[in-house]
C-alpha cells in the first residue's frame, strides 16, 4: 500500500510543475513522508516507462546536468483518477472507523 502512496504523491508533487527528484524528497519530506533516493529513482522510472512522467536534462551551475521529471497528459489523467479512488478509500475509512474511541 505504501507504494501506491508514493506513487500518488510523486505525482501530486510533478503536478506543480517539473522538479529534480532531490525537490521531490524536500517536499515529501515537508509533509512528513520520508523517502530516500533509493525507493524514489526506481518509482520515478517505472512511471516513467509506463507513460506517466517524461524528463528534461537541465545543466547545473553546481555539478553535472539534472533530470528533471514532469507529468505527461496521461500521467494528468492517471493522477486525477488516482485522486477520485483516494477520496473514496478515505471516506470508506472514515465510515469504518467513526465509531473507534480514542
Amino acid at each position: 500500500m505504501r507504494k501506491g502512496v508514493l506513487e500518488f504523491c510523486i505525482l501530486a508533487v510533478l503536478s506543480d510543475g517539473d522538479a529534480y527528484p532531490s525537490e521531490i524528497i524536500e517536499r515529501m519530506k515537508d509533509s512528513k513522508l520520508l523517502v530516500v533516493e533509493g525507493t524514489l529513482y526506481p518509482l520515478l522510472t517505472r512511471l516513467k516507462n509506463d507513460g506517466l512522467l517524461s524528463y528534461r536534462w537541465e545543466e547545473s551551475s553546481s555539478g553535472p546536468p539534472r533530470k528533471y521529471y514532469k507529468l505527461t497528459p496521461i500521467g494528468e489523467q492517471f493522477l486525477k483518477e488516482l485522486k477520485t479512488t483516494w477520496n473514496e478509500l478515505v471516506d470508506a475509512v472514515n465510515k469504518t472507523t467513526k465509531n473507534i474511541k480514542s
